[in-house]
Formats: C-alpha cells, sequence, structure tokens
C-alpha cells in the first residue's frame, strides 16, 4: 500500500491545501495509506478533525512524513533544502516551473524521484479533468474583475435613476484564454461594457458568445500552438498591437491583461504612457506582474499608483478564493493519480507509453526524461 502525504503549504500568504479531504476519501476507498501535515487545510476551512474522518493520519513531524512517503503531493515547487528529505524512488506531484528551475530538477534527478509537474499537463480533451493550470486560472479570471471592481472609483453596471442615468463602465482585456474568458464572462455579469483582444483571431467567437466586443487588430500570421496557448509574436506585431490597442486602454476604465507565453517571460503590451493616459480613478490589473509583467511599471504583490491609476500586481489570485481553489486542485490531482493507481497493488503506475505521462513527468529513474526540457536545457 502506498503512502501519500500531503504538506503544508510554506510559500508566503498561500492558503490553499492541494488535497481536500474529500478526495481524501475516496483516495482513502481505492486503497491509499494518507497522511496530512497537522493544520495543513485551515486557512481553507479545512480542519485535522475533517481529514481524520475521511480517513487520513494527521502528522506533526513534517521531515519523518515526507520521508517515508511513496508519493507527495503539493501545490508549489519543493525548496531545495526539502528535495533531500524525499525517499529515493518515491514521486513528488506540485507546480514545479521546470523551464526556470533546472537546479531543482537536477536535485529531484540526482534524488532518483519521479518529478511531475502539474504545469505540463498536455492539453488534451482527455486530460482536461487534471488541468490545475485551467482550473486556477478559471478562477484568476474571477478575481481579477472583482479587484478591479472594488478599487476602481465607479460602479461597473448601467443604472437608471432619478438623479439620471449612469453609464456601464468599460472593461478591457487583453487575452482570451481561461483567465481572459472568465473575466470577460464576470465583467459582463456585473454589467460593465467589455472589449477583448487576442493574437489569435480563432477565439474572437467565443469572446462575443460571453457578450464581449473582439478588437480587430491585423497582426498578419499569428495563430496558436498545439497545446492552445498564443505563438510568440514578433517585435513588430507586438509594436502593432500596442498602436491598436492604445485608444481603447485610453477609453477603458480597467484594463485587464493576461498575456503569457508559456515557459518564457510574458511580452510586456501596455507602456507606462499608455497607463499614464488612462483617466485617473481607472485601475490595471497585470496577471503576468510575478513572471515579468505585461504591463510597464507594475510590481509583483502589489498595488501601485501611475499618475492617479491603480495598477494591481498582487499574483497568485486564485489564493484570494482558496476554499474554492483548493477544491478544483484537488480534483485534478484526484483524476490524475486515480487514472494511473494500480487498484491491486494499491499504489500509483507511472506508464511512460502514456501520452500524458510523457508530458507532465520531468523526472525519473535519476535522468530527465521530458523531452521538452531536455531540449530545453541543451
Amino acid at each position: 500500500m502506498s503512502l501519500l502525504v500531503v504538506p503544508k503549504e510554506t510559500h508566503p500568504g498561500e492558503k490553499r491545501v492541494p488535497m481536500t479531504p474529500a478526495t481524501v476519501k475516496k483516495l482513502v476507498r481505492a486503497g491509499a495509506e494518507i497522511q496530512v501535515e497537522a493544520g495543513a487545510g485551515l486557512d481553507s476551512g479545512f480542519s485535522d478533525a475533517e481529514y481524520t474522518e475521511a480517513g487520513a493520519t494527521i502528522a506533526a513531524d513534517r521531515s519523518a512524513m515526507i520521508g517515508a512517503a511513496d508519493v507527495v503531493v503539493r501545490l508549489h515547487k519543493p525548496s531545495l533544502e526539502e528535495v533531500p528529505l524525499l525517499k529515493e524512488g518515491s514521486t513528488h506531484i506540485s507546480y514545479l516551473d521546470p523551464f526556470n528551475e533546472r537546479e531543482l530538477v537536477e536535485a529531484l534527478k540526482a534524488r532518483n524521484v519521479s518529478a511531475i509537474s502539474m504545469e505540463m499537463i498536455p492539453r488534451t480533451t482527455r486530460s482536461q479533468k487534471m488541468d490545475a493550470l485551467s482550473s486556477q486560472a478559471n478562477l484568476a479570471g474571477y478575481v481579477m474583475v472583482m479587484m478591479a471592481a472594488n478599487k476602481l472609483n465607479r460602479i461597473l453596471p448601467m443604472m437608471m435613476t432619478p438623479a439620471g442615468t449612469i453609464k456601464p463602465a468599460k472593461v478591457f482585456i487583453i487575452g482570451a484564454g481561461v483567465a481572459g474568458l472568465q473575466a470577460i464572462a464576470t465583467a459582463k455579469r456585473l454589467g460593465a461594457r467589455v472589449t477583448a483582444f487576442d493574437t489569435r483571431p480563432v477565439v474572437a467567437e467565443q469572446v462575443e458568445s460571453l457578450g464581449g466586443k473582439f478588437l480587430k487588430i491585423d497582426l498578419g500570421q499569428t495563430g496558436q500552438t498545439k497545446d492552445g496557448y498564443a505563438r510568440e509574436l514578433t517585435p513588430e506585431q507586438l509594436q502593432k498591437q500596442k498602436e491598436g490597442q492604445a485608444r481603447e486602454i485610453a477609453e477603458s476604465d480597467i484594463v485587464i491583461t493576461t498575456a503569457q507565453v508559456f515557459g518564457r517571460k510574458p511580452p510586456v503590451l501596455v507602456s507606462r504612457e499608455m497607463v499614464e493616459g488612462m483617466r485617473p480613478g481607472s485601475v490595471v490589473v497585470d496577471m503576468a506582474a510575478e513572471t515579468g509583467g505585461n504591463v510597464e511599471g507594475s510590481e509583483p504583490g502589489r498595488d501601485v499608483d501611475i499618475n492617479g491609476v491603480c495598477v494591481i500586481g498582487t499574483g497568485n489570485w486564485p489564493n484570494a478564493v482558496c476554499s474554492d481553489a483548493s477544491e478544483m486542485y484537488s480534483n485534478n490531482l484526484y483524476n490524475l493519480l486515480i487514472d494511473y493507481w494500480d487498484q491491486e497493488q494499491k499504489q500509483l503506475n507511472l506508464d511512460f507509453e502514456d501520452d500524458i505521462i510523457q508530458g507532465c513527468v520531468i523526472t525519473h529513474q535519476g535522468n530527465v526524461v521530458n523531452e521538452t526540457i531536455r531540449n530545453h536545457y541543451a
């Protein structure tokens, strides 16, 4: 029987927990032995007693728990200091940021750990239920609109009163991926007038189906990757995009940027000059602030005032709705684990003939086995 452990998250300010009591209960029924570090779920509203009732054991000794585990599940990547605690031959599942964490990947390889990167789950029909990036981005889209609405000095919906009619606020969303589409839907539900832009013309129909207007900018050949991500633009195309959206930004009350290029620094799409051209009291939300930023002048983890415009760079957006975010991530983990769970042996068996495993396992048996990451390091 495999021992699966859930350490408490140590990332500053993190409130989410990677596995909820409901998921623990299902895995215990499948034959897993589960230990949860004391207090791991408290910030998300899950008590130690709930985990115990679900069939888990509460562990007080973090180091001993991690050292005994066959499978470790968490949200954030482990610290380099904790990698030596992992049992050789164990499986570790979390976000890993493998494109930018070569030293960590090498440490996991040296420890003979099978490291699964949740960011690298392929975007296929079969893997949708495991896709943590999408589930968390969905919540991020909602949270960004709500944060912007709370900072804005006016209301979002049109309001007709005896004292006069208030026009709806204008919201401009750059990037119509999972987060952007949810931001569009949320802003529309709140009554705003929404315009969106994406480098992939194919998403225009999705924007319009949510009640948004798609801003057309001729960038020439763009398109998307096989996984549905926007392709990186040339410097010339980026300049065309900036020029094409400048007027929309100036006229908007809220601008939300969601453009991220997987594994690379995000493009700067909104210049400081554009922010300064917005009305005082307006709000800009930079989803990518923590990884380099789409907005010139945004700062990770902070709100910045630029000429009277509030630029929000909070980061870790799903953390603001930690209970739902924990539930969704936990469901993603469960779907991944149960698909490769040996019911007879009651253990996790990774099938390297499977395309999902080929896509998300980074290290295994002392090697970097992921072709994309191996080529990236070459």
